[in-house]
């Protein structure tokens, strides 16, 4: 399983997040240290991606 790497500020990656999927709210992306499972749960439901991808996607960017 990947791990996610947040490269750069959260606040820029959430901006990037939301461009792509314009229904995410700020809620949906609040992220805090130590609780990355919660925030890609969170994604997951949102997307219906797998928490694969979404690490993936999130690295990509």
């Amino acid at each position: 399983m990947d791990k996610l790497e947040i490269k750069g500020g959260w606040n820029e990656l959430k901006g990037k997040i939301k461009q792509a999927y314009g229904d995410l709210t700020d809620d949906d992306l609040t992220w805090q240290e130590g609780k990355d499972d919660e925030t890609l749960g969170k994604l997951q439901q949102k997307t219906g991606k797998t928490r694969d991808e979404l690490v993936k996607w999130i690295n990509s960017l």
